[in-house]
């Protein structure tokens, strides 16, 4: 997949959702706005940064949209569904359904497993380390493919996101399913990308977009997160046991459109 859709931050991770602290907690901001960034926008992405590092878990759904220029200078929108159950302390799942495959990808705190539901092939890697970060920095740097939003699973999300970034201001106010929402708006020499962060005691991400500016038609990456949960993961949904007559495959990536491209053991 194009590295230039994907967020500026360490590595240029891109990544996953989020959630909130219980309402009327109280949260530390990090110490101080990067040069650049507007205080507010800055007030209200780190109270959303903070908000996810105090979730121990965390659930939500999302549809992406991926746009890419053909040859013939046509952009073409790619989209796909999905949902993802994460566990800072012990894993995630990760669900997509696409045009072309339907996948899930679980972590264990350990393996990090994909399957293809209709092909029943699965592939299987080793996580360098045993948090969901180290695990999303490895599936994508072994396939390409990105847990949705990874970036909000980080450690510090706020120093992820803003890696990199010149310019931040709020754009102002919007609605987005219904939810009102603050409208931020980033720049970094490579991408631009917009937040739209739910208003009040639960600081959520719900509409996530980024800007390949220097492309051929500035193609974009679209992420929306709606029906969040913070009230456990069941531990069985963190394992993966192959399905009968599942195969077994040597290697998987995933193609220009997100979806994973997948070659048998030979």
């Amino acid at each position: 997949m194009d590295d230039g859709l994907r967020l500026p931050g360490a590595a240029w991770r891109r990544q996953l959702t989020a959630m909130l602290v219980a309402a009327g907690c109280m949260v530390a901001w990090p110490v101080s706005a990067q040069e650049g960034i507007e205080p507010e926008a800055h007030r209200i992405l780190a109270a959303m940064s903070e908000a996810l590092k105090s979730a121990p878990t965390l659930s939500a759904d999302y549809d992406v949209d991926q746009e890419v220029v053909n040859l013939q200078g046509q952009k073409i929108q790619y989209s796909a569904s999905g949902s993802i159950a994460v566990d800072r302390e012990r894993g995630f799942r990760m669900k997509r359904m696409g045009p072309f495959a339907q996948a899930e990808v679980i972590f264990d705190g350990d393996t990090i497993s994909l399957h293809d539901k209709v092909r029943n092939v699965y592939a299987q890697l080793r996580s360098p380390g045993p948090s969901v970060q180290d695990a999303a920095e490895e599936l994508r740097a072994a396939t390409g493919l990105d847990a949705p939003g990874a970036d909000f699973l980080a450690g510090d999300p706020y120093t992820v996101l803003t890696d990199g970034v010149t310019e931040g201001t709020v754009v102002g106010s919007a609605f987005i399913n219904g939810v009102e929402c603050d409208h931020l708006a980033f720049r970094t020499d490579i991408v631009d990308w917009q937040i739209w962060i739910s208003r009040g005691s639960r600081p959520l991400p719900l509409k996530y977009v980024i800007t390949t500016k220097w492309t051929t038609g500035a193609p974009q990456y679209s992420l929306r997160l709606s029906n969040w949960k913070s009230d456990g993961i069941d531990a069985a949904q963190l394992k993966f046991t192959p399905p009968p007559a599942a195969k077994k495959l040597e290697h998987v990536h995933a193609d220009v459109t997100g979806e994973l491209s997948l070659e048998a053991v030979q």
